[in-house]
Order: structure tokens, then C-alpha cells, then sequence
């Protein structure tokens, strides 16, 4: 499956696994590569609408996930 967003390239290999770490880092790429705020916000409302692992296959969905 070829996420949302190819080019937005999110390291979460040897994070934190902490929910709050990893919704930062995928904010904080999204923002480096130039997502406008209004995409940015919507990543934000999807990833944050269930539990742990949604979180993650919102991730996945949306960028490049190592």
C-alpha cells in the first residue's frame, strides 16, 4: 500500500513508543515537508479518533514509516 504521502518520511524505529511521541514526530515531518496546516490538522483528527493501534495504521496510511 502506498501511503497518503510517500515523500513525508517518519523515523519511528527506537522511539518512545508513548501514543504523544510518535503523534509529534509525524506532525513535526509533515510540517518540515510543507503539508499545509489543514492536512496537517486532519492527519491530527484521524490519528487521534481510536486507540494505540490506529494511531499507528493512521501513520502508515499517511507517510513513510520506518
Amino acid at each position: 500500500m502506498t501511503p497518503k504521502h510517500p515523500n513525508v518520511k517518519v523515523e519511528l524505529t527506537g522511539q518512545n513508543g508513548n501514543a504523544f511521541v510518535i503523534l509529534g514526530l509525524c506532525k513535526q515531518a509533515a510540517q518540515e515537508y510543507g503539508l499545509e496546516k489543514t492536512e496537517v490538522d486532519a492527519f491530527i483528527e484521524e490519528a487521534t479518533s481510536g486507540d494505540y493501534d490506529h494511531l499507528l495504521q493512521t501513520a502508515i496510511h499517511w507517510f513513510d514509516v520506518q
